[in-house]
């Protein structure tokens, strides 16, 4: 009972197929209604008269004799010959002869063959292959011969020749033929067949096709190629619409319901697509009405074409949108934390530095990419009465970098208390960085000024050496021997050594990361003598008094080395010595 009820459900049409069959049932229901109240009418204004004597027909055959084949072959509106078979005393095929031709064939000559390419015209019969050589090479013999021995008409069929031109190059000729018997004679039938090719490889290129369903009878017709389209055999027939909405998903039953809908119930033109289920095909389909005149839809005609890898590349792009929306949606909420961050650890200058014969600015451009990176600084008066100045480049970007940042900023503020020097300080903040895992490494310049000896004790960890500009003149600082030693993170209890620099009244010290300098198109050489020109360049005209010409220097030389395109931050740290005599601790 089970097996059986499940067989019957198998065997009913799918919902939308049924909801598509009704609304075809409709209008089949209109389309009769309609024709009965037309052909009602036409009884009534044109009645049939009654019959009068027998039907004599014995006239016609002669006034059928009496039109000229001149005239029947002119009344033709394709281009004709008239071919006579040339047979020997067995009725074996010898020859064919061009005996005439229509006036089409007159006007298609005139239109596609140069007057110098046309053979001389005929007063009497030809061998039709004298008259045209390069037919007897095409399938023109084979049409001629199979029409004249029974095999019904030939074509339409592609056929291809040539007429040679005097100077030496060749007319091109493409057309459809058909030939059919006439009595003894055959009638070659001719049309421009360049367009159909064309149109038919068009069809092909693009794969598309069209057909029309007559919902009077249910007949249907196709282009070529329509069973390509859908995946059906060569010699498969047009399917029916309820047909071919079984062969679309539940989704592609419901569009085509829909489309149909609009066309018989708005009598206008609709487009979906169907989605094939045996192949996963994808057609573009856009259906429109046939009415007649003053009455019903009665034909439905569509044109469809196989559009699967529009639709699976559209699929593909828009599945990248949203993965790309999702990753700059997190890259944003990344940036947006980190840069919180950011603004937390690195906030301004603490106290006032002129007391100790120092004023201090900072500049920091991110980089265009995630916007975030591992640069920091730090400037803070200690309870000794000495400053520190630092600034670090931790490794990587984003949320990652700055935490890495924020740790190696806050130890070193408090290590910085203990009074111990700047080597101890930095062998301390080497083991933070090496307890932290092996990617965390960081670059770092550690310094601190000794008012009382205007004395800068620096060291150097795996970073840039800081830039002195000094009467205008600017240069790289050099390390004491045996001082400066790899990144923090590397090394662990590794030692380093301090260099000693003796600041005059109005030197300036720069402290940068390796994001202002470096270019993928030059070594590190190169990029420190840029910045060393910049540096001179920007203070030619003199650097401004105050905390504020500081910072308008500094400004003018980041610009001159970033740019829109940045893929590392920049940092540059400036720190002035006003006095040249030496600042007593408080």
């Amino acid at each position: 009972m089970a097996a059986r009820e499940k067989s019957e459900q198998d065997a009913r049409p799918p919902v939308g197929v049924r909801a598509l069959e009704e609304l075809l049932a409709s209008q089949r229901r209109r389309i009769g209604r309609y024709t009965a109240r037309a052909d009602h009418r036409a009884r009534e204004a044109f009645p049939t008269p009654p019959a009068e004597g027998g039907d004599d027909r014995s006239d016609v055959p002669a006034e059928v004799a009496a039109i000229a084949t001149r005239d029947l072959l002119d009344a033709l509106p394709l281009a004709a010959l008239l071919v006579r078979v040339v047979c020997d005393d067995e009725g074996r095929i010898v020859d064919y002869h061009y005996v005439t031709q229509n006036e089409a064939a007159v006007r298609y000559a005139d239109a596609v063959i140069p007057r110098e390419a046309r053979p001389p015209s005929a007063g009497r019969p030809v061998p039709l292959f004298d008259r045209f050589p390069s037919m007897a090479d095409t399938a023109v013999p084979r049409m001629l011969r199979d029409a004249f021995g029974g095999g019904g008409p030939q074509g339409p069929e592609p056929v291809e020749w040539y007429l040679p031109l005097p100077d030496g190059q060749a007319v091109r000729i493409h057309n459809e033929l058909t030939v059919t018997r006439c009595g003894e004679h055959l009638l070659l039938c001719w049309e421009r067949g360049h367009r159909t090719l064309l149109a038919r490889a068009a069809q092909q290129l693009a794969r598309v096709c069209w057909a029309e369903w007559n919902l009077g009878d249910d007949s249907a017709q196709g282009s070529e190629g329509l069973q390509h389209v859908l995946g059906l055999a060569d010699d498969a027939p047009v399917p029916s619409l309820p047909r071919l909405a079984a062969m679309t998903d539940t989704a592609g039953q419901d569009r085509l319901c829909r489309v149909l809908y609009d066309v018989f119930e708005h009598h206008r033109r609709a487009a979906c697509d169907l989605r094939l289920e045996a192949s996963g095909q994808v057609l573009s389909c856009v259906a429109e009405p046939v009415r007649l005149p003053g009455g019903p839809v009665w034909s439905v005609r569509a044109v469809m074409m196989d559009v699967t890898g529009d639709r699976r590349a559209r699929e593909r792009a828009a599945l990248a949108e949203r993965d790309a929306q999702a990753q700059r949606a997190q890259v944003h909420a990344l940036a947006d934390i980190s840069g919180a961050l950011r603004d937390a650890v690195l906030p301004h200058f603490e106290g006032e530095l002129s007391p100790f014969g120092l004023e201090a600015a900072a500049v920091y451009r991110p980089d265009s990419g995630s916007g975030v990176g591992g640069d920091w600084f730090k400037v803070r008066v200690l309870p000794s009465d000495r400053v520190l100045i630092a600034l670090g480049d931790a490794r990587g970007h984003g949320l990652q970098a700055v935490t890495l940042m924020a740790k190696l900023r806050y130890a070193l503020a408090g290590l910085s208390f203990t009074g111990r020097k700047v080597e101890q300080l930095t062998t301390w903040l080497n083991n933070v960085a090496c307890d932290d895992g092996r990617e965390s490494t960081a670059t770092a310049v550690i310094a601190r000024y000794h008012p009382e000896r205007c004395l800068l004790r620096w060291t150097c960890a795996g970073h840039p050496r800081p830039v002195l500009l000094r009467g205008g003149e600017a240069r790289v600082l050099d390390e004491a021997p045996g001082t400066g030693g790899p990144p923090l993170g590397v090394v662990p209890d590794l030692r380093y050594r301090a260099t000693e620099t003796t600041l005059r009244e109005d030197d300036i010290v720069l402290l940068y990361s390796d994001g202002l300098v470096e270019r993928r198109t030059h070594d590190a050489d190169a990029d420190t003598a840029r910045l060393v020109e910049e540096v001179r360049r920007a203070a030619e005209p003199g650097v401004g008094a105050g905390p504020a010409g500081l910072e308008e220097f500094a400004q003018d030389v980041v610009r001159a080395l970033t740019g829109p395109h940045q893929t590392d931050d920049a940092t540059l740290l400036v720190f002035r010595h006003l006095h040249g005599e030496p600042v007593r601790p408080r």
